[in-house]
């Protein structure tokens, strides 16, 4: 699995957005809906981040459809 900053994940009912990507950390943020802004922020490692993408879906296509 390669992991880059910005990519977007559909994990069952949530989308997680990778915001900071470090050697052995990932910074993340958890979204209920694309269409909005508010979501958490959280920190973990970059072991248990694969975890937790584990049966998710990459989001591919237009970037500017992700941010908004």
């Amino acid at each position: 699995m390669k992991l880059k900053q910005g990519q977007t994940w559909k994990c069952g009912e949530e989308f997680v957005r990778i915001v900071r990507l470090e050697r052995l950390e990932v910074g993340y943020k958890v979204f209920k809906s694309l269409k909005s802004n508010v979501g958490t922020h959280r920190d973990t490692s970059k072991k248990d981040f694969c975890r937790l993408l584990k049966g998710a879906t990459l989001l591919t296509g237009n970037p500017d459809m992700v941010q908004k």
